[in-house]
């Protein structure tokens, strides 16, 4: 099958190459066109200048930019996706945006005869690297199921959550999880350092108890060591937060601890760490 992935960030370009190696024709596109060149050289596929050129021929389409007018760009502008793309195909996104701009797109797309899933992933660039990422689905179940052998390519878990949006609100209940997370996590290890905790043997302790979660196991060691280079952009988090709580305007849901680590995450970007990744909280308590 012939698909197009558009957009080789972090996330999109190891997505892209695992599509391919799975057995799918894959033509990528990026708008820096560098990135799409050495993407052939590494993975063969082919590239294209514009995502209306990249869609031509395809069953099934692609997208991971990075916020809701990227999106609209990528899709509806000029040269985008719709300019060309042939009718009964599924536009799949990937990128963290809002529910109303998958409402807006899955009613663009009937009108033109095309099916829309929002989809984004969870993970980070180690999961998109590794093919582990979780994917949360809006849409309709046939047309999620048409797509699941391309989820299969790079996650280890998809799933159709209700109708479209419903991915995108799993996505920011996923972020919203993750900020406390990560903070208490912060909190617990600045308390041992100052304590004269061994930090490995307790966290290999405590990780075994009720206290256990992936941001434990996976980052617990770098913060130990200060060093914030391998996840997701502090950038990144404080625009998906501010996503949910746009959407918490509308469904009046209270994230008072979400918005208490947001603006953490706000003196963070201050102290020079916006392209940290999330764990970074811990660098605020240890200046």
């Amino acid at each position: 099958m012939k698909v197009a992935f558009l957009g080789l960030g972090v996330m999109g370009y190891p997505m892209a190459g695992h599509l391919q190696a799975a057995g799918f024709d894959v033509c990528v596109y990026n708008r820096t066109s560098g990135k799409a060149d050495k993407w052939c050289e590494e993975h063969g596929g082919e590239s294209a200048p514009t995502p209306a050129q990249a869609v031509v021929g395809c069953k099934i389409v692609m997208i991971c930019v990075g916020n809701d007018d990227d999106v609209r760009q990528v899709v509806l502008g000029e040269a985008g996706v719709f300019s060309a793309l042939e009718e009964g195909a599924i536009l799949i996104d990937h990128t963290t945006a809002s529910a109303t701009l998958a409402r807006e797109l899955a009613e663009v797309a009937a009108k033109a005869g095309y099916y829309f899933l929002d989809a984004p992933v969870s993970g980070g660039q180690a999961g998109a690297e590794n093919g582990a990422l979780t994917v949360m689905v809006g849409g309709e179940e046939n047309i999620y199921q048409q797509a699941k052998p391309v989820f299969d390519a790079y996650s280890k878990f998809s799933k159709l959550l209700g109708s479209t949006g419903s991915g995108q609100l799993a996505k920011m209940v996923n972020q919203i999880c993750i900020a406390g997370a990560v903070q208490g996590l912060a909190e617990g290890l600045n308390f041992a350092m100052r304590a004269g905790l061994d930090g490995e043997a307790l966290i290999e302790t405590i990780s075994k108890g009720a206290a256990g979660s992936w941001q434990m196991d996976n980052r617990h060691a770098t913060m130990l060591k200060g060093e914030y280079e391998f996840g997701f952009a502090v950038d990144w988090m404080r625009k998906d937060l501010g996503i949910a709580f746009a959407e918490a305007v509308s469904n009046g849901a209270e994230l008072s601890v979400a918005k208490m680590v947001d603006g953490f995450y706000e003196e963070v970007q201050k102290m020079g760490g916006a392209r940290w990744d999330t764990s970074s909280l811990l660098a605020r308590l240890n200046k």
